[in-house]
């Protein structure tokens, strides 16, 4: 063999681990009988309601499970079946300077339930908290307004790695 085909060789073994790497670990919490996923709309029963985060937030979660793993989504029925709601919703002061309110924190909670409809036992319920510091001197629709992406995100990483993640 000369020196060009060792070299090759080389590059496509190397190539070849890495691809392995990646896409091994992409599902590597999801048991293999798992093939498919549905989805609820997730309702908002927290007392402070912001309209908007609930399909968005629903819409985020659909979109990562369907990029980030192998399963496809069904309407129901699914082998994984996904729920949840927005469980708390509130505002509270997180910095105080000169005795005023410096910053303030959006509290968001979700409660997160899957339905394995292969192993029943594998199934849970799980809440997450997060929160989102801001000004102040800003109110809270314009708070909002500014943290949806954010919020969005955060809940959306936090429920995929409660359902998907062996931490």
């Amino acid at each position: 063999m000369g020196l060009k085909v060792i070299v090759v060789l080389f590059f496509v073994a190397f190539f070849c681990q890495y691809s392995t790497c990646k896409f091994g670990t992409k599902d590597v919490s999801i048991p293999a009988e798992v093939k498919t996923f549905s989805l609820d709309l997730f309702a908002n029963r927290a007392s402070i309601v912001n309209p908007q985060l609930a399909p968005r937030l629903t819409e985020a979660f659909r979109q990562k499970v369907i990029n980030q793993t192998r399963l496809r989504p069904l309407a129901t029925n699914g082998d994984f079946a996904i729920s949840g709601y927005i469980s708390s919703y509130s505002v509270t002061t997180s910095g105080i300077s000169n005795g005023v309110a410096g910053n303030n924190r959006l509290n968001v909670g979700f409660h997160v339930i899957l339905k394995d409809n292969i192993v029943d036992k594998r199934s849970f319920e799980a809440d997450v908290t997060r929160s989102f510091d801001f000004n102040a001197n800003t109110n809270l629709r314009d708070a909002e307004i500014a943290l949806l992406s954010e919020i969005t995100r955060t809940l959306s990483d936090e429920v995929f790695n409660k359902i998907f993640s062996n931490w």
